[in-house]
């Protein structure tokens, strides 16, 4: 009885598995697509944009980019950054903090250099997005215009 119990744990397990991997393939493109010159380079592009002492979040470069573009994916384009070409050490994450712990040596690296362009960060490792995060011109002008384009609800 045990070992059919064992058996059908996983294989609801691996079912599931299945279905969230079906689900994720909905929002992000196939490793292909990912691996592809023009998609990490329409990513690079924004990137080297961000100033020196500025940030930008993956979900920020993704939603810019649009369809296609998740905060994973920009993750998975970044770990292939050129150094001398890409600044990559000024995409964080939502949080305001460095995600590449586990993937630079050493762990701070990010950190460290970032705070060399002037970012500061706090005793949990984040920095302050209202006043780091960098959004590209072109884009506060739309904001600005959608916003003066919003029917106000209250009328005079």
């Amino acid at each position: 009885m045990v070992a059919r119990s064992r058996i059908n744990f996983q294989k609801e397990m691996a079912d599931s598995r299945k279905e969230e991997e079906k689900r994720l393939s909905n929002f992000e493109p196939d490793r292909a697509t990912q691996e592809s010159t023009g998609y990490r380079e329409r990513v690079f592009e924004i990137v080297r944009r961000i100033p020196s002492g500025r940030v930008m979040t993956y979900g920020q470069i993704a939603e810019i980019l649009g369809e296609g573009y998740t905060p994973r994916t920009v993750g998975f384009v970044m770990h292939s950054a050129d150094e001398e070409t890409t600044p990559w050490q000024r995409v964080i994450n939502s949080q305001g903090a460095c995600s590449t712990g586990r993937l630079t040596l050493p762990h701070d690296r990010q950190q460290r250099m970032l705070e060399a362009e002037g970012v500061e960060f706090d005793a949990r490792g984040r920095c302050n997005l209202g006043r780091y995060r960098w959004t590209p011109e072109e884009l506060e002008q739309k904001e600005s215009e959608a916003a003066d384009d919003q029917p106000s609800l209250f009328t005079d």
